[in-house]
């Protein structure tokens, strides 16, 4: 017998449940080839990871509405049908989901405007760390506590950004404070340029540029110095790990000269 006229003989069920297996197997396959073909030329463009995740992520909802569009087809689900479980489903999403939509609402905002992109250090609100992968629902941060945060997108999108990661590397600010024992040219010529230097000397390979030192604010309770240090971009575990020492060169040399 011809293998046309047996597949012909089937019921209709079994030969609805037979295209939509075949369909969805081609699809399937198609999506792999897919999903590997952004891959390896993601890798060979040099493609930021946040970018190759949006793209991955449009394929896997264009492959999702391609399948069910071809089953309802198959199947021949009248149009009300569909409309009435859509409804159903997005009722089911908005009471049970609204969280979750939010967030991927935000991941995709985050991922179309790039605030930052990866292995920038930015300070999200109160929170600050170098962005290590952006996904549809969380932007990772490595921490000063050498921790990995997940922060919804939610969060990112609703607070406050700042970049510190230009021209390819870190700028990073931070604040010390005198108080009122000796004027301020001393505690620059004593104090803070002395202690850039040596730290510059001993670790000239790890940075693009000599610390910055500037007067910030004064009051009647004391002064404050900003100090800014420069470290690669990416580099932030070397930022976590150089700042402390840098600070504490300049205190040390503030309490002997106070001792003193």
């Amino acid at each position: 017998m011809n293998p046309l006229d047996l597949f012909n003989q089937l019921s209709p069920e079994v030969y609805r449940l037979t295209i939509s297996l075949v369909a969805l197997t081609v699809i399937f396959i198609f999506y792999k080839l897919l999903s590997r073909f952004i891959s390896r030329t993601g890798e060979r463009l040099e493609l930021e990871p946040h970018a190759m995740n949006a793209l991955r992520l449009a394929l896997r909802v264009a492959t999702i509405a391609l399948a069910s569009t071809l089953v309802l087809s198959v199947y021949k689900v009248p149009t009300t049908a569909f409309i009435s479980g859509s409804a159903l489903i997005g009722a089911f999403l908005g009471f049970g989901s609204s969280q979750t939509i939010n967030n991927m609402v935000a991941g995709f905002y985050v991922l179309v405007t790039q605030p930052f992109t990866v292995k920038d250090y930015v300070k999200i609100g109160d929170l600050e760390g170098q962005v290590e992968e952006i996904t549809i629902n969380y932007t990772n941060l490595y921490t000063p506590t050498f921790n990995l945060l997940k922060v919804p997108n939610t969060q990112v999108m609703n607070s406050r950004i700042l970049n510190l990661t230009h021209e390819g590397f870190i700028k990073y600010t931070f604040t010390v404070g005198f108080g009122h024992e000796m004027p301020n040219h001393m505690i620059m010529e004593e104090c803070v340029e002395p202690a850039i230097d040596e730290f510059h000397a001993g670790h000239e390979e790890e940075q693009l540029r000599r610390p910055e030192a500037y007067l910030d604010t004064s009051d009647r309770l004391g002064r404050a110095f900003l100090i800014r240090i420069f470290i690669p971009k990416g580099e932030a575990k070397t930022l976590y790990l150089l700042q402390p020492e840098l600070l504490d060169m300049i205190l040390e040399r503030w309490y002997m000269l106070r001792d003193s």
